[in-house]
């Protein structure tokens, strides 16, 4: 046997596991993860960092990963442990087994407190700019864990089929049925971990409802499209134009403007390939939300403005806004269409708005995102 020969079959055996999974087949799927670990951690033992620092380092991941994918968590954390323990590692391999543990540590932590959590997690990091390793502004990382929370549910309603919900809390069957929860991670930039707890009662809610294991995925979905195709490729998987809407203006407040920080990266814990967000992201985004929303009557009268101040109040009822512009009082009206989950959390933060002003001076709504 060769490096190179079990590598190829970790691979395929890791190919089959992937289709049992999506079969749903879960025991299926875990056990062929298994014989994958087993194959790429033999296949390992054929390298060494001085060698082959690269293909080291690689094997070494894919390895500990397999494990946990087959929830061998014990294995995983064993061979991570050996792993970090020999000289010469390269650095990505080094940051990325240590990613595991904690992951492996967090999972561990919640099989023994009594609470059941949807297998994997999603690991969250911000970086550059105010970041410092370890920690970031407190008002930064609130407004980040509120709007993935909003994510999270918005993602369930759309999923159940319930019409976009513009005021309010979700309901309480979704709240509790996909409640997310958050665990620390490795320090290196700022970075923590969202997990999914699972249904208290299985058999609380007699309505058809998604399983919070497809919440989770189609979440990641959501937000894979969204940065990399908001246009055509989030519509394929968010066909509701409303829906569209505010999954887009929820991820672009997500994302960095650079002023605080430079990036966001969001990754499936058993994955390592990373949705990253940026100031560029955020520019595509809004690009696209302007591009696809309904087109006023052009008129000489009408000019647009951008306004740049603290958002004070908002009144989706009666439909306006209230901004702080240089000591000045403006009232923006025509805001009825946006979901207070998407402007809620901006209210006594710096804001751009983009409106019309008439001849008369007053101000309508087209569109508003967090000015870090």
């Amino acid at each position: 046997m060769t490096w190179a020969t079990l590598h190829k079959s970790s691979e395929e055996l890791a190919s089959a596991a992937h289709e049992a999974r999506r079969r749903g087949d879960t025991r299926q799927a875990e056990a062929l993860f298994g014989q994958a670990a087993d194959a790429e951690e033999q296949a390992l033992g054929f390298l060494s960092p001085q060698d082959k620092p690269r293909t080291f380092g690689i094997t070494a991941v894919s390895a500990v990963a397999l494990w946990y994918k087959a929830r061998e968590l014990g294995r995983a954390a064993q061979l991570a442990h050996s792993v970090l323990a020999v000289p010469g590692i390269p650095t990505f391999a080094l940051e990325q087994l240590r990613g595991l543990l904690q992951t492996l540590w967090n999972e561990q932590a919640q099989e023994s407190s009594g609470v059941s959590f949807v297998p994997g997690q999603i690991l969250v990091s911000v970086k550059g700019g105010e970041i410092v390793t370890g920690g970031a502004p407190l008002d930064l990382v609130v407004d980040k864990v509120q709007t993935i929370q909003a994510l999270f549910y918005r993602t369930a309603e759309f999923l159940k089929n319930i019409p976009l919900r513009r005021k309010g809390p979700p309901s309480r069957d979704i709240q509790e049925l996909y409640r997310p929860w958050l665990f620390q991670s490795v320090p290196g930039s700022y970075q923590f971990a969202v997990a999914i707890q699972s249904p208290k009662q299985a058999d609380l809610f007699h309505e058809p409802k998604p399983d919070p294991g497809l919440v989770a995925a189609t979440f990641f979905s959501i937000l894979q499209s969204a940065v990399e195709d908001p246009g055509e490729g989030l519509a394929h998987v968010v066909p509701d134009k409303d829906y569209k809407a505010t999954f887009l203006k929820l991820t672009r407040n997500l994302a960095p403007s650079g002023r605080v920080f430079s990036e966001m990266e969001l990754r499936a814990s058993d994955d390592a390939h990373p949705i990253l967000l940026s100031p560029d992201s955020r520019k595509v985004i809004t690009n696209t939300l302007r591009s696809e929303a309904p087109r006023e009557t052009e008129s000489e009268a009408l000019v647009s403005v951008s306004l740049n101040g603290i958002l004070r109040a908002v009144h989706l009822d009666d439909d306006w806004l209230q901004l702080s512009v240089d000591g000045q009082t403006i009232r923006v009206t025509g805001v009825g269409e946006t979901v207070d989950d998407v402007i809620g959390p901006m209210v006594n933060h710096q804001v751009m708005v983009q409106a019309v002003r008439d001849a008369r001076g007053q101000h309508r709504f087209r569109d508003v995102e967090l000015e870090e």
